[in-house]
């Protein structure tokens, strides 16, 4: 199911160009026009849902294997799978998608600043996700 209004649902239907790598059923990937490193890539499930937890899981069943073959192709073995879940998140565009970041060299691709937190209680939220599982 697809949203007329969504880009990447456009570059699916072929109404927007892009530089296609994989295409299957379920699956698309192609290259990011605004690209972190030499390689960066999207992939994308067909069905269009907005964030992670709203993508059928039959179709993210199909969506890291066409990843890692994606990889493999590149030869590369340093690189960042991103993918992010609102705009607070960082989410530019509304359809569920994953980033492959190749790395080279710590210069280019993702810069990541991990900022941990004190006095978190990591138990009791684990027992309230336990109990919703």
């Amino acid at each position: 199911m697809a949203d007329p209004n969504c880009i990447f649902c456009k570059i699916v239907a072929g109404d927007i160009p892009s530089e296609k790598i994989y295409e299957d059923e379920h699956v698309f990937a192609f290259m990011d026009i605004s690209p972190l490193s030499q390689g960066h890539c999207l992939i994308i499930p067909k069905e269009h849902a907005v964030t992670l937890h709203e993508t059928s899981n039959e179709v993210l069943s199909k969506v890291l294997p066409v990843a890692s073959r994606i990889v493999k192709a590149m030869g590369i073995s340093t690189y960042n799978l991103l993918q992010n879940n609102g705009e607070i998140a960082h989410q530019a565009v509304m359809h569920a998608h994953f980033h492959i970041i190749p790395r080279r060299n710590t210069g280019e691709g993702l810069g990541i600043s991990w900022q941990t937190k004190e006095g978190v209680d990591q138990k009791t939220i684990a027992d309230a996700i336990r109990s919703k599982f």
